[in-house]
């Protein structure tokens, strides 16, 4: 389940107070269910996924792919499977850690691992959104936002295209005045949750 986070520090882990607080945004976050199929679960519970591996968690996932393609002409998907083993993770990373922008939507399903969205409001505040397994985000294309791992450095993700050639980020002056924050928010929000 997503977590938002506030620049004044207030976090929000029910989705119908997500979509709220994203809504001046035109930001999608849903979720949708990955399912109880061992052999499923067994591979996403792998940190490396051969290609034959990857094809196999799209083809058991390809129900989400084929409703965007007939609802929003999508035409492509990949698995991007990200870990510490994997050969300049922070290099690639950092292409994505400042604020920028694409031309189409950048579409995501997050089936295993975590990561951060950052994003701009029209009012100029900030927030970031913690992104889990069974959360799908959509970033409608021109939104300033920026991206990085938790600490947990793993991330499993389903990525939907229109066209490859919009999703090249566009880097704006934007300073991020969001930094991860010193709390885990994960066990901040299991917290929260046994105090309510």
């Amino acid at each position: 389940m997503a977590i938002l986070r506030l620049e004044d520090g207030t976090t929000y882990t029910q989705l119908s107070d997500i979509v709220r607080e994203l809504a001046p945004l035109n930001v999608q976050i849903n979720c949708w269910q990955i399912g109880r199929d061992p052999e499923l679960r067994a591979l996403l519970a792998q940190d490396m996924l051969s290609d034959v591996e990857k094809e196999q968690v799209l083809k058991a996932l390809d129900i989400y792919f084929q409703q965007l393609a007939t609802n929003a002409g999508y035409q492509e998907r990949d698995l991007i499977a990200l870990h510490p083993s994997v050969p300049n993770l922070d290099t690639m990373l950092s292409k994505f850690d400042r604020v920028h922008t694409h031309a189409d939507d950048e579409v995501r399903y997050i089936i295993a691992g975590e990561g951060i969205f950052g994003f701009v409001r029209p009012d100029g505040s900030q927030v970031e959104l913690t992104v889990q397994p069974e959360d799908y985000i959509n970033v409608p294309a021109g939104t300033e936002h920026w991206f990085y791992l938790t600490a947990l450095r793993q991330i499993k993700a389903v990525r939907y295209f229109t066209s490859r050639e919009g999703w090249v980020p566009e880097y704006t002056d934007t300073e991020i005045r969001l930094r991860p924050a010193s709390v885990d928010l994960r066990s901040q929000s299991i917290l929260q949750s046994q105090i309510l």
